[in-house]
């Protein structure tokens, strides 16, 4: 099994003792268990809705519409003698342009600090890239196959999907779920926690996440936009949250929509911005929700021509993907 002897996990360890040093009081039992748990798959196969069952919180955007995840989002998930960091990956995709490239480029270069790969499916499916099944293979980590929306399934169906997918990954345990329904979760949290190597916790024991409160403000305010607007809208928007400043009583956010062309803008604004008022209303009611706190929210929209086929751009939006 991986084990904490490479030099990633050196690495990590030495986070660890900076970590442990905050509290000289923590208790590690010597059989504590942790370690990186990255999840993979196609675009809109399940993986957010999967990563928000087994963190216990909403850390993902969850909707109907492929590639929702841009960004490596991180939960940690924290027992008595256990703790999970787990990546909600990018879909894995033919990049059509700049910002996908550096996703899946992203994708590949996280397998390498993944102590269990969790690779995603959904029931019936048969497409895969065969250049990263191959690298995740040679990894020689455990690999966990899951088999997802087995509700919308016969049980026929789905024992014909595992025997497909065990011809891929002949020695992956394999897992049929459904995220949604939150069915046999239990079943795949004991397996990934019995895989983990022996290690003490790389992150506080009360972490939930290693990603700052704005970073989850803009997700929120882009579901709202993957839910509202059609098309190649939601694909061309940036949301960057300028300003959080929190009251006693009240957070008061702004934030900027950018987008690639002016046809763009005015789809988003609506007629007398009808359509960024509900977009504005509906993002708010979630942050809300998220921050269980009253939220004032500016939204504004502004041009950037072509940002998704722009390195620079991309760096600036956060899509260096160094984390």
């Amino acid at each position: 099994m991986h084990g904490c002897a490479s030099l990633i996990t050196a690495m990590r360890l030495l986070l660890t003792q900076i970590n442990m040093t905050i509290d000289q009081n923590i208790s590690i039992p010597a059989d504590h268990r942790a370690g990186f748990v990255n999840l993979i798959g196609n675009p809109n196969v399940g993986k957010s809705t999967l990563m928000n069952q087994l963190v216990g919180e909403k850390i993902s955007i969850m909707t109907s519409k492929a590639q929702t995840t841009r960004h490596r989002i991180k939960g940690i998930v924290n027992g008595d003698n256990f703790q999970i960091v787990y990546s909600d990956l990018p879909g894995v995709l033919d990049p059509a342009y700049m910002m996908q490239k550096m996703m899946m480029k992203f994708v590949v270069d996280s397998l390498q600090d993944a102590d269990i790969i969790l690779y995603l499916v959904e029931c019936g499916e048969t497409k895969y890239n065969a250049e990263l099944v191959e690298k995740i293979k040679l990894l020689g980590r455990p690999i966990v196959l899951i088999i997802n929306k087995i509700d919308k399934f016969s049980t026929e169906q789905v024992e014909e999907s595992k025997a497909h997918w065990q011809e891929i990954f002949p020695d992956a345990d394999v897992f049929a779920i459904s995220a949604l329904k939150g069915l046999n979760i239990d079943a795949l949290r004991e397996r990934i926690v019995s895989l983990l190597p022996l290690c003490p916790p790389y992150f506080p024991k009360d972490a939930l996440t290693d990603r700052p409160m704005r970073f989850f403000v803009s997700e929120l305010i882009r579901e709202q936009i993957l839910l509202q607007y059609k098309k190649e809208i939601p694909y061309s928007v940036e949301v960057v949250v300028d300003s959080y400043k929190e009251d006693e009583n009240l957070i008061r956010i702004g934030a900027t929509l950018y987008v690639e062309r002016d046809t763009q803008k005015a789809i988003i604004i609506g007629s007398k911005g009808s359509a960024i008022k509900k977009l504005g209303t509906d993002a708010r009611t979630s942050i809300e929700d998220f921050l269980q706190k009253h939220v004032f929210l500016d939204l504004s929209v502004k041009v950037l021509k072509d940002w998704r086929n722009s390195e620079l751009l991309m760096k600036k939006f956060g899509y260096d993907y160094g984390d």
